[in-house]
């Protein structure tokens, strides 16, 4: 039986709408498409509902062909009973590539919309082709004026029902602010109990935003990844006190913080394990143990690039305040 997953409400096109508060990712470099696809179906079959894919991952076109698989086999009655998320990557984010670059994912996902569309990083690529580790000279700052306003006309022509951003500070967040006539619904970042984002998630709460966590677990056993967040003692102490995995404890943490995230696994019972997290909570010790963790930010724009210049410097200055 598929278990529920409990939503909370972002600003649309249509008004308030309903996002699951748990997603599947799927970025990869080990995962082929047919078993990204695979995967998918899988998740499907358990319980989820919101799949996060990118321009970057590639997987949008294995994304698309699972909600078509799906459909087909009953497992869903219509695509509305999905939402799905992609991203601008940066090589488009020009206020006149960003139209061009919805309508190509909108192709590879075989769909007349997405439910959310999201800058990836704040900055400028100037290159065709993806290209990692991505070139120095290659590097710009975003005009986010221009841009922001070309995803506020993708949201009102109806290609999207949501924008937002991703990897952006608050200081970031601020400057779309002050000129925006849709302000952005989410704001996806790195978040686990090793980077807790309290300032950030503050600043976003107050101003209406959805803070949305990426690599909740680390991202442990991708190339990008680290083991920290598996191997922390003090998550250890708890999950086997409770009788939970790490995995468990450091959701269940995320969750209790009032925020989304996005999970990513391609096996079936890892799956089922990241969604049994909302029939307990923590407790107000456990929870003072996990805000003391001494924090490390890991997933800096640096680590796409092959030498940093000012504009990246700037950026994962901007995002390792906490």
């Amino acid at each position: 039986m598929a278990i529920s997953i409990p939503e909370t409400m972002i600003s649309s096109s249509d008004g308030p709408r309903p996002i699951p508060l748990i997603g599947m990712g799927t970025a990869t470099l080990r995962e082929g498409g047919d078993r990204v696809k695979a995967g998918i179906i899988e998740a499907i079959k358990v319980g989820y509902r919101h799949f996060d894919t990118a321009t970057l991952y590639q997987t949008e076109k294995a994304l698309g062909e699972a909600i078509k698989e799906a459909l087909r086999l009953g497992l869903i009655k219509s695509r509305e009973e999905l939402f799905i998320t992609t991203k601008l990557w940066c090589n488009s984010a020009e206020g006149h590539l960003v139209l061009p670059a919805i309508k190509q994912s909108l192709r590879n996902l075989g769909l007349e919309y997405i439910d959310l569309y999201l800058i990836h990083w704040p900055v400028t690529l100037k290159q065709e082709e993806l290209q990692i580790p991505i070139p120095k000279e290659c590097i710009f700052p975003i005009n986010i004026k221009d841009v922001w306003k070309a995803m506020e006309e993708c949201q009102n022509l109806g290609l999207t029902k949501s924008i937002g951003v991703s990897n952006f500070s608050p200081n970031k967040i601020q400057e779309i602010l002050s000129f925006a006539k849709i302000p952005p619904a989410i704001n996806q970042v790195e978040m686990n109990p090793l980077w807790q984002q309290k300032k950030l998630n503050e600043f976003c709460k107050k101003n209406g935003i959805l803070l949305t966590g990426y690599s909740p677990l680390g991202a442990f056993g991708n190339a990008w990844g680290h083991n920290r967040v598996m191997e922390c003692d003090v998550l250890k102490d708890i999950a086997n006190s409770r009788g939970k995995t790490v995995a468990q404890v450091s959701l269940r943490w995320i969750y209790e913080q009032g925020v989304s995230f996005v999970v990513k696994s391609f096996n079936t019972e890892r799956m089922k394990q990241n969604l049994d997290i909302f029939n307990w909570s923590l407790t107000e010790e456990e929870l003072i143990k996990i805000s003391q963790i001494p924090q490390q930010k890991h997933t800096y724009l640096s680590l796409m690039v092959a030498e940093s210049n000012d504009v990246v410097a700037e950026i994962d200055a901007e995002l390792s305040f906490q």
